[in-house]
């Protein structure tokens, strides 16, 4: 089983071999580490991890919590294999049929931001949808720039496509919100996708 853990810590030597330490005590194998962020004497980072059978979550945040400093903010499954390029390969997509491009962005979106599902949507209506979302959405209002919304059951992301007059919302329902880098990564590959459908 794949997951993905972000933890907080203090930023000092020794900081990622405490939790390598307890993860490997969990008997979790580390398969790669993803710093989102070193600010203030702190770090948030993701780990991705194939676990041993199902999680226990509670676990988890215990053996963590013996930690001094060590703070778990989420943990969720994902399909993100280390050592692969999706990034590259949504854009090979796009670029060899850039009529689907938005179709093939909605629903590669979730497996790239460690989301659940995601939509395009303009004036109130629903325009594509990745497999798993839900029949009925409830549409946010689009913001003018990129956005992260989160409730307490659900975490989104809000993504405009201004060229195509158009919004991509991508919605996580397990793990922690989405990180102003995961914001920063799906502004980049949308752009890119954006301009290469437009030249349809």
């Amino acid at each position: 089983m794949l997951l993905r853990l972000r933890v907080s810590l203090a930023d000092r030597p020794g900081g990622l071999g405490q939790v390598a330490k307890v993860l490997g005590m969990l008997g979790a194998d580390i398969l790669q580490v993803t710093v989102l962020e070193r600010e203030m004497g702190r770090a948030v980072d993701d780990f991705t991890v194939s676990w041993p059978g199902a999680a226990d979550l509670d676990e988890v945040r215990d053996r963590f919590s013996a930690l001094p400093g060590v703070r778990v903010e989420g943990v969720w499954p994902t399909r993100e294999v280390p050592g692969s390029a999706p990034d590259y390969d949504l854009l090979m997509h796009v670029a060899s049929e850039p009529s689907r491009g938005l179709v093939t962005l909605v629903d590669a979106l979730p497996g790239l931001c460690g989301a659940e599902w995601s939509v395009a949507y303009a004036d109130g209506a629903v325009l594509h949808s990745s497999i798993a979302a839900p029949e009925l959405v409830e549409l946010p209002e689009p913001p003018l720039r990129a956005a992260t919304l989160d409730g307490e059951k659900i975490r989104l992301m809000l993504l405009p496509m201004t060229a195509h007059k158009l919004h991509l919302l991508v919605a996580r329902a397990e793990g922690p919100c989405f990180h102003r880098a995961e914001l920063e990564r799906a502004v980049r590959i949308v752009d890119v996708v954006s301009a290469l459908a437009a030249r349809v």
